[in-house]
C-alpha cells in the first residue's frame, strides 16, 4: 500500500510510539501535542521530553500544536489516529467534527482504551454522538498487547484491528502492517472496546495480588478468572465471546496483568504494598486508565446484571473505602461455581448502540 499521510492526535506514550512506527514505515506523520515544549523538542531534537525520553524519533515526524489542527491540516491527511485518553475524547471530537468534509474524510483510527465515566459510553458511541452514525460505522479500533517501549524498539507486536466496516478495517491494517507490527482484522469493535477497557481494571487486581505477596498460582488463577469475568460482561453487553480470545482480549489481558511495565499493574502493586491511591496517582508520571475506567465498568456490570466479583472488588477498594484484605477475602470465599457460565444472548445494551448507528441486529457477533 502506498504511504499515507497521517495526523496523530496525542503525544503521550502510545501516540508517540505509533507515530514513530508509521513514520519509519514510510508515512509522513504530523503529531499534534497540547504542549509547546513537546512540539519544540520533537522538531528540533527528535526527542519527546515527557515520554519515551531515550528514544530518537523519526525525522519523518513533524510536530504541530499546541493549537488544534486547522481544517487545511485535517483535510490534507489520509488518516487521523486518535491517541487521546477516553475521558478527553468527546471534546476533541467536538473540535474535529466541524473540520471534517461530509463527503470525503480521512480514515479515523482509535487506540484509546476505556469507558467514559459520566455516560458509560464506549468510544464507538462517543463518535456517533459527536460525528454521526455514518462516521462511527467506518471508524476503526486498534487494540492488543502492545507496550510503547517495545514498539519503538521494533520488537514483534501483534494487534487486533476492528471495525463495523470490513473495508475500513482492511485499510487501517494496511496502514500499520509491517513484519514487526502484524495486524489481524475482526468485525466486533464493541467486544474489542470492552476488552480493552476491562483489562485495565483486572490489571489493577493482578498488581494488588503481587503487592500482597501472592505468587504464580494465585496470579495465573486470577488472570484466568478475569478473562472469564470479562467475557461474561462482554457477552451480556452484546459482544462476541470469541473476541475475548483474541489479541485484544486474552492477549492484552495477559500482557497487562503480568508485566511490571504496565501502569495499571503498577498502581495495583503499590496499593497492595499499602500506599494511598492519591499518592500513587500523583507520583506515577503517566495515566493509568484502569482507575477511572473502573467507574464506568462498574456501571456497565450493574446494567447487564452479571456476576463480576473481581471488578466489583477493585471498585470497592478504589471508591467505597473497602480494605484490600476484606476485598480479597470476599473473592476467595465465594461459593463453588461452574467454570463457564456465559449469559444467554437476549436483548442487550448493544441493541441501543446499533439502533443509534441505524444498523439492524440481523446476526450475532
Amino acid at each position: 500500500m502506498a504511504s499515507q499521510k497521517v495526523l496523530v492526535l496525542g503525544s503521550g506514550n502510545f501516540g508517540s510510539c505509533l507515530s514513530d512506527h508509521l513514520a519509519d514505515a514510510g508515512s509522513p506523520v504530523l503529531l499534534w501535542s497540547r504542549s509547546a515544549d513537546v512540539v519544540k523538542s520533537l522538531n528540533e531534537h527528535h526527542r519527546n521530553p515527557r515520554y519515551l525520553q531515550d528514544h530518537d524519533f523519526s525525522s519523518n515526524i513533524t510536530a504541530i500544536g499546541p493549537d488544534f489542527p486547522s481544517k487545511d491540516v485535517v483535510c490534507g491527511v489520509n488518516v487521523i489516529l486518535f491517541a487521546i485518553p477516553t475521558q478527553n475524547l468527546r471534546q476533541v471530537l467536538k473540535q474535529l467534527n466541524g473540520l471534517l468534509d461530509e463527503d470525503s474524510h480521512p480514515l479515523l483510527i482509535f487506540v484509546n482504551k476505556g469507558i467514559e465515566t459520566g455516560t458509560q459510553a464506549l468510544t464507538l458511541e462517543i463518535i456517533a454522538d459527536e460525528c454521526g452514525g455514518e462516521i462511527a460505522k467506518e471508524s476503526v479500533f486498534l487494540s492488543g498487547p502492545s507496550f510503547a517501549k517495545e514498539i519503538v524498539k521494533r520488537q514483534p507486536t501483534q494487534v487486533s484491528v476492528s471495525s463495523l466496516s470490513a473495508l475500513h478495517a482492511e485499510q487501517a491494517a494496511a496502514v500499520f502492517h509491517q513484519p514487526w507490527f502484524r495486524c489481524y482484522t475482526n468485525d466486533d469493535p464493541i467486544g474489542v472496546e470492552l476488552a480493552g477497557a476491562g483489562k485495565n481494571v483486572y490489571a489493577l487486581a493482578a498488581g494488588v495480588a503481587a503487592g500482597l505477596g501472592y505468587e504464580s498460582n494465585a496470579r495465573a488463577g486470577l488472570i484466568t478468572r478475569s478473562l472469564a469475568e470479562m467475557t461474561r460482561v462482554g457477552v451480556a453487553f452484546g459482544a462476541s465471546p470469541i473476541t475475548f480470545l483474541s489479541l485484544a482480549g486474552v492477549g492484552d489481558l495477559f500482557l497487562t496483568c503480568s508485566s511490571e511495565k504496565s501502569r495499571n499493574f503498577t498502581v495495583g502493586y503499590r496499593l497492595g504494598k499499602g500506599e494511598e491511591l492519591e499518592h500513587i496517582i500523583a507520583t506515577l508520571g503517566s495515566v493509568a486508565e484502569g482507575v477511572t475506567t473502573a467507574k464506568g465498568y462498574k456501571k456497565i456490570i450493574d446494567r447487564v446484571g452479571v456476576e463480576a466479583p473481581i471488578a466489583n472488588g477493585i471498585y470497592k477498594v478504589l471508591y467505597e473505602g473497602a480494605l484490600l484484605e476484606d476485598a480479597v477475602q470476599e473473592v476467595l470465599n465465594l461459593p463453588r461455581m461452574v467454570e463457564h457460565d456465559l449469559p444467554s444472548l437476549g436483548t442487550s445494551p448493544v441493541e441501543d448502540l446499533l439502533s443509534k448507528l441505524k444498523i439492524g441486529r440481523s446476526r450475532r457477533w
